[in-house]
């Protein structure tokens, strides 16, 4: 088209190099994110929770400036889950005093953010040292650890609803501790989501790259 706009109708067609242009198709993919962020004790005792605020802050970046059709929400959870807006981020901090990992909590909250959107590429990120301790008893937040069973019961039903939701759940590990990876193999065979265990230094290059990854697939 651009030869033709230059040079008119004419054959044979006499293209030149600035002719071609490049069409990135991870671009026509529009993409429901939301990203959920651990911000239980130990996280911060660990020395995980600041690896976890630069992958918040490096995907907020990424979507703005490579993919701003894209929607992306961070949701951090302890006790209670509560979204983070995006000027929120870079002053958000962790609570030495606060006890609980509630992933039933921010799964909820993050159904209601992704059924706002109409797209079929629905996913949540979770960045997570620990196995659930707390759930949600109406409005109020139950912690108990070890954890009690129905702390997992109802974690998995929340999975079981977003997996009928078609939401993608991929779960980032900061620790390889037997609980959590026993929890988290049980919500990757319900809503056939991935896994993986990232060390803090690498998690940045991890979230990031699977997500342009993602993007590219659900392109094709």
């Amino acid at each position: 088209m651009n030869a033709l706009r230059r040079d008119g109708p004419r054959r044979p067609i006499q293209l030149k190099t600035d002719d071609f242009e490049v069409y990135r198709s991870e671009f026509s993919a529009q993409s429901a994110t939301v990203l959920m962020i651990d911000m239980s004790r130990s996280m911060p005792l660990r020395g995980y929770f600041y690896a976890a605020k630069k992958v918040a802050l490096a995907l907020d970046a990424l979507i703005r400036s490579q993919f701003p059709r894209d929607f992306l929400q961070v949701i951090a959870f302890s006790d209670y889950a509560r979204p983070v807006k995006p000027h929120q981020l870079a002053e958000l901090t962790y609570n030495e005093s606060i006890y609980g990992t509630n992933i039933q909590h921010g799964l909820m909250l993050a159904r209601q953010f992704l059924n706002r959107h109409k797209t079929g590429n629905k996913q949540v990120i979770i960045v997570t040292d620990g196995e659930p301790t707390a759930h949600m008893e109406g409005q109020q937040a139950v912690f108990f650890y070890p954890p009690l069973p129905e702390t997992f019961h109802k974690t998995l039903l929340e999975v079981q609803r977003c997996t009928r939701e078609h939401i993608v759940i991929n779960t980032f590990m900061l620790d390889n501790d037997y609980h959590l990876v026993s929890f988290v193999k049980q919500m990757t065979r319900m809503n056939g989501g991935r896994a993986f265990f990232a060390s803090a230094d690498r998690l940045g290059d991890y979230v990031l790259l699977d997500y342009v990854d993602r993007k590219r697939k659900a392109s094709r």
